[in-house]
């Protein structure tokens, strides 16, 4: 039998809609204490896992049994029979936790950490709804029972969960005409005239070319920037608060409890169930790579064969200008004394080994094959003198051998470094001209944080000039698509944008009310983190708020965050992420990982990428994660320096190192249902984003 509902004040309340909520307590207290309400929230609500592929019910032995065999949210889709689901309902044990005291803190403390917590979601809320990104549809529900504002006038994207009959196609739609076949301005949308300019960092928009006039700006809502920093100080206070550290703290230590607890009794009988499931192993459940580099998404061995194909089919294309003089690839590698007999994956170096832990500037240089930067630019570059061409044949590659695959899906990251306006139509352009699509492909656009680079060489004036080159021309594209038709093909395919460069780089400036404005930031230090994230933020809200207008799909942001450096780069993602990738410095603040927790931030994480990098293999979190509800998933950031075998060789997706995975450990390490988790087979068709809702 199901464990009764909680009661508060003889009012019953409704079961938390996640994870292993069999354990709701009756709860003692003042009726309409707010601290009450939020406590139900907090204490009775368990991890969600689990996750349903193609009309066919995958169950792990990592999935909550709640969450799994008896959904009771009208939100989401529940592809198990009836009658098979209540025969797992009677073959499953549950826990029932009973007693008045559930926290381990006194109350008033309870009180204050519930509701500090709460302020903290609703912060998030807020932020995603501005921006038009997805918030987690359960805390949504009970964050709505604290709220004066209708759920229905949040502004937040919801991605609809469409019910699918079990015998429906799992594959991506065939499409008749490729994409990128047609390219003419006359058949895109109309100019609106509009006009724009970048002030204080984020673009306004204007009715009229004429900037002057004011009445003419577009009311397009971003956050402002005093309330932005005023609410960083709240949570960076709040993650440091010591009673709110010990709930946080005490909460995380009984989620993992819990589900140690229901591994110890339903783990034979999880396994069982799994094998029912009929065409569904773990090789063919769908899987979606979130976090990839496109410039290092071969392995070392394709890399080779490409090089070794090129120079016997291509000696004499020019496709270099060294000192205004043109060389062949055949003279490119004369001056490097090599041929294709002397090539072999060790002397192409781009391996990562240990040498490269805690030596980012290292592991950047095992991106240049031989040691030679001339090569990266010639083979893994989209602005060369070839135009990309060896790079998009290398890519396609890829796609081919995902769509082979069939199960596998992709969202590859592709560079805008903000050093010239032109940027972006190069990178439409060479997506176009060499039709470098997939259905089982996406696109994420990346953004270096390297301004004191390009301040140091004189190619930026200030930071603003910066902000101009990445989101100008996306503004431009939206309101006069016609101007650049490449560029409008393209960004249909793309998802968002990520913030990637070494988190461990010392940040010598706080980010607050008195730091300089954009145009004012002429110094050659590098901004903050922080600072990075809201400019990007708020130009995002405003192109998305202007996208929306024009019937465009909006864009998400996904950085890198808490890979290694201080915590408050987690504060600012929690704030104004949809999804993060790495994350491992949750492991060191119990009060940001709990919040993590509560709104279901995706976290891709990367345990080879970390190994060789920030943190040993064995020492880290993702299981612990796992275990505790956090909505993870593995992805494999760079396989040109951690893989020895294609992807379509894996059958995780290419997550994994020497050898070949066995059906009783996977290549990470772990059984293969440990990594069979939510997030990790998150296949949207929308946009395949890692936690389009919960």
């Amino acid at each position: 039998m199901p464990p009764p509902r909680g009661d508060v004040g003889g009012t019953q309340l409704p079961k938390p809609g996640g994870g292993i909520s069999g354990d709701n307590v009756t709860l003692l207290g003042t009726r309409q204490s707010l601290g009450v309400v939020v406590l139900l929230l907090l204490v009775g609500w368990g991890g969600t896992r689990g996750q349903s592929w193609g009309g066919r019910t995958v169950s792990p032995a990592t999935v909550c049994t709640h969450r799994l065999f008896k959904e009771q949210s009208e939100d989401l889709v529940d592809h198990v029979p009836k009658e098979r689901e209540a025969l797992l309902e009677r073959e499953f044990q549950r826990v029932t936790i009973s007693g008045e005291e559930k926290c381990g803190v006194p109350f008033t403390d309870l009180l204050d950490a519930a509701k500090s917590v709460v302020k903290a979601l609703f912060l998030r809320e807020k932020y995603m709804g501005l921006s038009m990104q997805s918030f987690c549809k359960t805390t949504a529900r009970y964050l709505q029972d604290l709220s004066e504002k209708p759920l229905e006038t949040r502004g937040y994207e919801e991605v609809p969960e469409t019910p699918v009959a079990a015998d429906a196609p799992v594959h991506p739609p065939f499409a008749e005409q490729h994409p990128y076949e047609t390219c003419d301005p006359q058949t895109m949308p109309a100019d609106l005239g509009f006009g724009l300019k970048m002030v204080d960092g984020v673009v306004h928009v204007y009715t009229k070319q004429d900037l002057t006039d004011k009445s003419t700006e577009l009311d397009l809502p971003y956050p402002d920037l005093q309330e932005f920093i005023a609410d960083m100080n709240f949570l960076m206070a709040l993650i440091i608060n010591g009673p709110i550290k010990s709930f946080c703290y005490r909460r995380l230590q009984y989620l993992s409890s819990k589900f140690q607890m229901h591994v110890l009794l339903n783990e034979m009988k999880e396994l069982a169930a799994q094998k029912k499931v009929p065409h569904r192993d773990f090789y063919n459940i769908r899987k979606v790579d979130t976090h990839i580099h496109a410039s290092s998404c071969m392995n070392q061995k394709h890399l080779l064969r490409f090089i070794k194909r090129a120079m016997k089919k291509h000696l004499d294309e020019i496709v270099h200008v060294e000192k205004g003089k043109e060389q062949t690839l055949k003279e490119v590698f004369e001056t490097m004394n090599l041929t294709a007999y002397d090539l072999s994956v060790d002397t192409l170096d781009v391996h990562a080994d240990r040498n490269t832990f805690h030596r980012f500037d290292k592991f950047n240089a095992k991106y240049n094959p031989i040691g030679e930067s001339i090569l990266r630019e010639i083979f893994i570059k989209t602005d060369n003198r070839v135009s990309g061409k060896y790079f998009a044949h290398i890519i396609k590659e890829v796609m081919s051998d995902l769509e082979e695959s069939k199960y596998q899906n992709a969202e590859l990251r592709l560079s805008i470094y903000g050093r010239s306006r032109d940027e972006w139509d190069k990178l439409a352009r060479w997506a176009v001209n060499h039709r470098v699509h997939s259905n089982n492909v996406r696109w994420l656009v990346q953004v270096p944080r390297l301004f004191d680079v390009y301040r140091t060489k004189k190619q930026l004036a200030n930071f603003q000039e910066m902000l101009e080159n990445i989101f100008l021309p996306l503004y431009e594209a939206t309101i006069h698509p016609a101007q650049h038709p490449e560029l409008h093909l393209f960004l249909e395919h793309v998802d968002g944008f990520d913030s990637v460069d070494d988190e461990s780089k010392p940040e010598h400036h706080i980010f607050n009310l008195d730091s300089p404005l954009p145009g004012n930031w002429v110094e050659e230090d590098n901004p903050p983190y922080s600072y990075y994230l809201y400019y990007m933020y708020a130009n995002m809200t405003v192109l998305n708020h202007l996208r929306r207008k024009r019937g465009f799909h909006t864009f998400v942001l996904r950085p890198h965050c808490g890979e290694a450096g201080p915590i408050h780069h987690l504060v600012s993602g929690f704030m104004v992420s949809e999804n993060i990738s790495h994350g491992l410095l949750l492991r060191k603040a119990p009060v940001l990982q709990y919040l993590y927790y509560l709104a279901q931030i995706g976290i891709a994480m990367s345990p080879l990428s970390n190994n060789s990098l920030f943190l040993s293999y064995h020492r880290n979190p993702l299981p612990e994660y796992l275990s505790r509800g956090l909505m993870v998933s593995l992805s494999t950031d760079d396989p040109l320096q951690f893989h020895f075998t294609k992807v379509s060789d894996r059958g995780e997706g290419g997550w994994g190192g020497h050898g070949s995975p066995t059906p009783a450990t996977t290549a990470t390490g772990w059984p293969p249902a440990q990594v069979m988790v939510r997030g990790q087979m998150v296949a949207r068709s929308k946009a395949m984003r890692a936690s389009g809702g919960c």
